[in-house]
C-alpha cells in the first residue's frame, strides 16, 4: 500500500479552513482544536502538533483571514511605499469582501479591535498605513485622524452585509447592495477626508450618480 505523502502546509491550511468555518458559525467561544481536527479530517494529534493550544489556532485563524482580505483588497505581493491605491477600488473590494464574507469578516474585526496589538494583524496594518499616507498627502483635508476614521471606516463595512442580507436574496442583489455601500462611502469620503479637486474623474462619477439616483419616497 502506498503510503500518503505528507503535506504539512496543505494539513495547516485545511485545519485554518476548518477553524475559519467553527468560528463564522459558533463565534471564538465555540473554537477548539479537537472540534477543527474533526472538521478538517486530520488526526487530532496532527492539529496539536500546529496548533498546541487554542489561542494559538486563534490567532493564526484570524492572520489567516487578514492575509484574505488584504489579497482581495489589496492584491497580493508586498506594498510599496509611497504608492497610493486606487480609493474606488479599495472601497469596492472591501464591501464586496464584506458582503460575501459577513461572518468571516465581523469575526476577524472583533478580534482586531479588541486585541491590544492591531499593528500585528496583516490588513489592518496596510489599511491604516494606506490611510496614514492619504491623510499626509495634499490630497486629503487637513487633521484627518487616521487611526479613527480607518476603524469607522471597518466598523460600517462589515456591519453593512447583516442589513444587505436582510433585503438581498440572490447574488446580483447582494452585489448591487455591496455597489449601494462603496458607491456612498465614497461620496461621504470624497465631501469628507478627499479633496475634490484632486479627484476630478471620481468627482464627476459621483455628482452623476447622485443626480440619477431614484428618489426615495417619504413616509408620511
Amino acid at each position: 500500500m502506498q503510503r500518503r505523502k505528507r503535506d504539512p502546509e496543505g494539513t495547516r491550511l485545511a485545519i485554518l479552513e476548518a477553524a475559519g468555518s467553527l468560528l463564522a458559525k459558533d463565534g471564538p467561544e465555540g473554537l477548539s482544536v479537537s472540534q477543527v481536527a474533526q472538521l478538517a479530517g486530520v488526526n487530532r494529534g496532527t492539529a496539536y502538533q500546529h496548533f498546541p493550544t487554542r489561542e494559538q489556532l486563534l490567532e493564526a485563524t484570524t492572520a489567516w483571514m487578514s492575509e484574505r482580505l488584504r489579497v482581495a483588497v489589496f492584491g497580493g505581493g508586498n506594498p510599496e511605499k509611497g504608492e497610493m491605491p486606487n480609493a474606488q477600488d479599495v472601497a469596492e473590494h472591501m464591501a464586496e469582501f464584506a458582503m460575501e464574507n459577513p461572518e468571516l469578516g465581523r469575526v476577524w474585526l472583533f478580534e482586531v479591535l479588541s486585541s491590544n496589538r492591531p499593528a500585528s494583524d496583516p490588513f489592518w496594518n496596510e489599511y491604516r498605513a494606506h490611510f496614514e499616507r492619504f491623510a499626509q498627502s495634499d490630497m486629503a483635508q487637513p487633521g484627518i485622524d487616521a487611526e479613527v476614521h480607518s476603524v469607522m471606516m471597518l466598523i460600517s463595512t462589515f456591519l453593512w452585509p447583516v442589513f444587505a442580507r436582510a433585503h438581498a436574496r440572490t447574488a446580483k442583489e447582494r452585489q448591487a447592495m455591496a455597489k449601494r455601500f462603496s458607491s456612498e462611502m465614497l461620496r461621504l469620503s470624497l465631501h469628507g477626508t478627499m479633496r475634490p479637486e484632486k479627484f476630478p474623474e471620481l468627482n464627476a462619477r459621483i455628482t452623476k450618480q447622485v443626480g440619477t439616483a431614484p428618489a426615495k419616497k417619504r413616509s408620511k
